[in-house]
């Protein structure tokens, strides 16, 4: 006779309950889906760790809605200009780059125009 008793993904414990049932219990249930997702959530925290640090150095940098840079003084602060959080495109066709609701514009000779979006704080 075959053995059809259903066990817990995790821990391997013999399920009880319902017949649609993968954990024994809750803290089982987290730590499969943890370690399942492991190399993503380190992803995304990389990502969101850049992005945070981004903000912090144009925060720094424009603590009030306007001011400028040199992009050279932003890498040395540690500024990653591969990773913002969206882009805005005026009527103009510039392109303002946004690490949430602060961000930075391209002008000339090395020189960036630092913004705060206003429309993020309502």
């Amino acid at each position: 006779m075959e053995n059809t008793e259903k066990l817990c993904l995790e821990c391997e414990r013999p399920l009880i309950g319902r017949i649609d049932k993968k954990f024994c219990n809750d803290f089982c249930r987290n730590g499969y889906y943890n370690r399942k997702n492991r190399v993503t959530n380190n992803y995304v925290r990389k990502i969101n760790r850049i992005l945070s640090k981004n903000r912090e150095i144009l925060f720094e940098l424009n603590p009030e809605e306007t001011s400028k840079s040199t992009k050279a003084k932003m890498l040395q602060e540690g500024f990653n200009f591969n990773y913002f959080t969206n882009v805005f495109e005026t009527k103009t066709g510039k392109s303002y780059y946004f690490c949430y609701d602060k961000g930075f514009l391209f002008l000339e000779d090395d020189k960036v125009a630092l913004v705060t979006k206003k429309d993020y704080v309502q």
